[in-house]
């Protein structure tokens, strides 16, 4: 068979949602056609105004990956078409195009910590796919205008707290819009960019490659070189002369710097010691002399600071903090009115029961049940906590970095065995709540929501004999 761009993304896009019960979201589907189009990563990233890197070393490689378990053979840029063509030569026509009729609606998707929309596709007589883009957020308005007015104020600084797929990323995405508009430049960075081995564990190759995607990012010519004096000023000094000199006076317009993932570098003292201070020192610079007034910082990290830092370098008691909760059941509503599920108000407390308001598997459950109108909620919510639910390989994922941690799932283990909240080791506590699996109550712990106490409680209690393919 031979079909067009439109038919390989339907094909690609029915493989992912039978192995993982989600789209392709609107980055994805950006990849495969420029791979279609045989663009390299940075002619992709720069017409669609992403960084390189995050295209090529991030989103792409999770890409193919995620194509070669969803088509059973190793899947690359360069093969994934003809990949595409044998997969579909196992499968019968009608069971991509004639599948439904309803649209495959909006999921979302984590980059670097983010939620991104993904696009909605509906299928045509013809069995080609029409994919659009869905807007789909719930707004946080006070919270918006918070941070939105914040920028604004020379030499302000705003911290994000809230756990992985909480929308920390969709929020500060917003507000960088409209600040954007106000014509100042931005630059948003998860420091899960950084590689651990080359970046993590030495000061002067972070900062240089911190200042060198800061200048990538804002389309300016790299003269590190010129600004860099390491063995006699110092990594520092390079760094904040290279960002006062260069990069701030590059233009009259603020800069807003958006660092997401902040405790990546929370295992990493070589580094985080000496850019936290960085951090705290540019602030305070801020707050007399113009040049520094220019820029504005906004960190975002997923879990509370547990790490020792001097209290006058710390950049995590100054500035606005904020702190990102779970959906209301008035948000829950309103993202389900997004689904065309209003209706049906009898889904919402079903859902809260199993997931509290949490976003990311709120929406993985309306994008299912409208997707699927056959699908009732009872079975969802039958089969949520199994290999066979739409939460599997979420779920999966969270497993396999458990083992990967036997403390971690020691820890889990004690919180999810005991009918009340529990009191952990401190670290511990911090690194489950950043992963999003437990909340704080009080100095205790308890699991995130009902979906994760029966997942694990079951796989926990049959360790030995039971774990994800």
């Amino acid at each position: 068979m031979n079909f067009n761009l439109d038919e390989a993304i339907g094909i690609a896009n029915q493989a992912v949602l039978k192995k993982f019960s989600r789209n392709l979201t609107d980055l994805e589907i950006i990849i495969i056609k420029g791979a279609c189009e045989r663009e390299e990563y940075d002619q992709i990233a720069a017409k669609h105004q992403y960084a390189t890197s995050y295209i090529s070393q991030d989103v792409a490689p999770k890409l193919w990956k995620l194509l070669t378990e969803a088509l059973g053979e190793k899947v690359k840029k360069s093969n994934f078409k003809e990949a595409l063509k044998r997969h579909w030569d196992h499968q019968s026509t009608h069971e991509y195009y004639l599948l439904s009729p309803q649209a495959i609606t909006v999921n979302k998707e984590k980059h670097n910590g983010k939620l991104k929309e993904s696009p909605s596709a509906s299928y045509s007589s013809q069995g080609k796919a029409d994919f659009t883009t869905s807007e789909l957020y719930v707004e946080r308005s006070s919270i918006e205008l918070l941070c939105y007015e914040t920028l604004l104020q020379p030499g302000s600084l705003i911290r994000v707290k809230a756990p992985k797929l909480m929308g920390k990323t969709s929020l500060m995405e917003r507000v960088l819009a409209k600040v954007k508009k106000e014509g100042y430049r931005t630059v948003s960075l998860s420091l899960e960019m950084a590689d651990r081995q080359t970046h993590l564990t030495n000061l002067n190759k972070f900062l240089r490659w911190f200042c060198l995607y800061l200048t990538r990012e804002l389309k300016l010519p790299n003269k590190l070189n010129e600004y860099w004096d390491e063995e006699a000023m110092g990594a520092k000094v390079s760094c904040t002369t290279y960002l006062e000199e260069y990069l701030l006076a590059a233009a009259d317009s603020p800069l807003v710097l958006y660092l997401d993932d902040a405790d990546v570098l929370f295992p990493f003292p070589e580094v985080y010691v000496d850019f936290f201070g960085l951090l705290r020192s540019w602030y305070e610079k801020g707050r007399s002399r113009p040049n520094w007034q220019q820029l504005r910082l906004a960190i975002a990290h997923a879990t509370d600071v547990y790490i020792r830092l001097n209290i006058k370098q710390s950049p995590f008691n100054v500035g606005l903090p904020i702190e990102l909760q779970e959906f209301t059941k008035q948000e829950v509503h309103v993202l389900a009115q997004q689904y065309g599920l209003a209706e049906d108000s009898s889904l919402i407390a079903p859902l809260m029961q199993l997931v509290g308001g949490h976003p990311y598997l709120l929406q993985l459950a309306f994008s299912h049940l409208k997707s699927y109108p056959n699908v009732t909620l009872e079975k969802l919510l039958a089969e949520a906590s199994t290999d066979a639910g739409i939460y599997s390989h979420h779920l999966r994922e969270h497993w396999l970095s458990l083992q990967e941690e036997p403390k971690l799932m020691a820890a889990l283990e004690t919180v999810i065995t005991s009918n009340n909240p529990v009191r952990l080791e401190t670290i511990s506590a911090y690194q489950l709540q950043s992963m999003g699996l437990v909340k704080l109550a009080g100095n205790e712990v308890e699991p995130r929501c009902q979906l994760y106490r029966s997942y694990f409680s079951d796989l926990i209690g049959n360790q030995g004999n039971k774990k994800p393919n």
